[in-house]
């Protein structure tokens, strides 16, 4: 059985030694370690590999999902399908460590591997799994899908993460100073530490809470005498838990009870606190909420070669490069779609988790106008798109397979599946343009436009997230006008604002003053480095969530 001096195989930076606990749902660390959906186990797994760089003492908590997410396949007729393949990873070591969760006052038994820190550059990481002989059937089902459609099955997840991580830290012999949970799925975690210590104050000692959900329909709640039945509370009852929190509501909110047992939260980028202590700020006994914005691993994400020819003021080989891994995409879209694109034509990829407010089909809502963008035989464009939706959401699931038609006949409009590390990457540094276009304040954050700009993309993007932060409009970046706040003619004001973006500005600069994009591709690369590189964020959390 592994111990805590197993886990560390590095030295830790004496700037970093507050011991944290990292609990997420997700973590996405490399292509092979199917274990993440989008943007919340995209950030987790650059925050790991920033962690290892820094050599800080963080240690990740997660599940092992069997069958990952799901992979996105297409059907007979080339429409989108989900499909769930059991995944198998050699590469985890056992760490004879089980423990037993009480859910639904049944005993679950939860084992533990750990993701060693030099198998993939990150810190260590300990995956949880209940699918084991150990436990009967229900029980192995907990472990198996990420985000399980069914209301009791993700109760339990969360039990397994919260409590069950702390129990297996217990078994480690890992006693963490700070408790981190990104995003409220561990809130469980907080009831075993009261067990603990019998106390509100000693928690809020322990605990930080990252919160990435502006909306709060987003805000996960379930009722009080459900959770209760479920051995949500751990030890505590129900009313017991609304006397020490306060909730008196017939739902228990899992952002609004992290809120109250965490010394201190943070959104995810300036405008994401504003939205936070809007949304929250008027309950009672909540803890501070501070914003400290997401960032991607430079290192993870970048292309050496672009990277140094960007370094080095190279334009030929900026130029030169970024026609080779455009190459490399086409190939991608020619096996997957069965069309040639060109590495001389103006590439514009949309793509990153895929639900409707991120609204992928914007380009489309004038039709008319998005023919004539695509049939200009003078200054071309070539559009791909990319993204998962949520397997249960039937909305999403349609609007990705209306995109896969509408593009069918056009062959210089592709939608590509399997959008998971390894092709995010070969998107991004594909992409000539990549376009974010959200309702406005629907995105807390959004990462993706962060490692395009590594990648020598150009984002084109409406003032969203973290957007504000970064942008220069025309020097680093295009701005979309957002239109009227909450207008119901959103959707039609801002088509209208990105067509003219991309006929006036966009598409003419690329054609026709190469010397000025280049300049914004070599503008954002700086501006990227250090504020929206992850190492920054993985300091910041230590300075101003678990050291202060």
């Amino acid at each position: 059985m592994l111990n805590k001096a197993d886990i560390f195989t590095y030295p830790i930076n004496e700037q970093y030694e507050t011991a944290v606990a990292y609990f997420s749902m997700e973590f996405a660390i490399d292509q092979s370690l199917k274990i993440y959906s989008g943007g919340l186990g995209f950030l987790a797994g650059s925050h790991l590999h920033s962690a290892y760089e820094l050599k800080q003492n963080l240690v990740g908590i997660g599940i092992l999902w069997k069958y990952g997410y799901y992979d996105q396949e297409r059907d007979e007729n080339a429409m989108m399908k989900p499909a769930y393949v059991e995944k198998e990873y050699a590469f985890l070591q056992d760490t004879g460590i089980m423990v037993t969760v009480q859910v639904h006052n049944a005993p679950v038994h939860v084992k533990a591997y750990l993701l060693k820190p030099d198998t993939f550059n990150s810190a260590p990481l300990l995956l949880l799994s209940t699918d084991i002989p150990e436990n009967d059937y229900l029980a192995r089902t907990i472990t198996q899908h990420l985000y399980d459609p069914h209301a009791p099955t993700r109760m339990s997840q969360s039990m397994i993460l919260g409590i069950g991580g702390a129990m297996v830290l217990d078994a480690l012999g890992i006693e963490p100073n700070i408790y981190h949970m990104n995003e409220g799925h561990s809130v469980p975690l907080n009831f075993y530490l009261y067990a603990k210590y019998k106390n509100l104050d000693e928690i809020k000692k322990r605990v930080v809470f990252t919160t990435h959900t502006p909306e709060m329909a987003g805000n996960e709640e379930h009722g009080f005498s459900e959770l209760n039945d479920m051995s949500f509370f751990y030890h505590l009852q129900e009313h017991e838990v609304r006397s020490l929190l306060g909730m008196n509501d017939y739902n228990f909110n899992f952002t609004l009870a992290a809120l109250k047992f965490a010394k201190r939260a943070n959104g995810v980028s300036q405008i994401h606190g504003e939205v936070a202590r809007e949304m929250w700020g008027s309950y009672p006994g909540i803890c501070e909420i501070i914003a400290i914005t997401n960032a991607q691993n430079k290192t993870y994400w970048k292309d050496v070669v672009l990277d140094d020819a960007i370094n080095n003021n190279n334009d030929k080989a900026i130029t030169d490069r970024k026609k080779e891994l455009k190459k490399y995409l086409f190939k991608v879209v020619a096996n997957q779609c069965g069309k040639l694109l060109s590495e001389d034509v103006l590439t514009i990829v949309w793509a990153r988790r895929f639900a409707g407010y991120k609204r992928a089909d914007l380009a489309m809502y004038d039709w008319q106008r998005f023919l004539n963008l695509v049939n200009d035989t003078k200054t071309p464009v070539q559009i791909i798109w990319a993204g998962k939706p949520y397997p249960e959401d039937g909305g999403s699931i349609d609007l990705f397979n209306h995109i896969i038609e509408r593009a069918k006949p056009f062959a210089n409009c592709a939608v590509l599946v399997g959008y998971e590390l390894g092709l995010s990457a070969v998107l991004k540094r594909g992409a000539d343009v990549w376009l974010n276009n959200p309702r406005m304040y629907r995105e807390a954050s959004g990462t993706s436009g962060m490692t395009a700009a590594m990648n020598g993309a150009i984002n084109v993007s409406l003032p969203d997230g973290w957007v504000p932060e970064f942008a220069k409009d025309k020097e680093n970046c295009f701005i979309i006008p957002q239109g009227p706040k909450d207008s119901p003619d959103a959707d039609k004001i801002e088509n209208e604002n990105l067509m003219n973006t991309l006929e006036q500005l966009v598409i003419p600069t690329y054609y026709n003053d190469q010397k000025q994009w280049l300049n914004m591709v070599k503008k954002a690369a700086a501006d990227i480095v250090p504020e929206f590189e992850s190492g920054r964020m993985a300091d910041e959390y230590y300075k101003r969530m678990y050291n202060s």
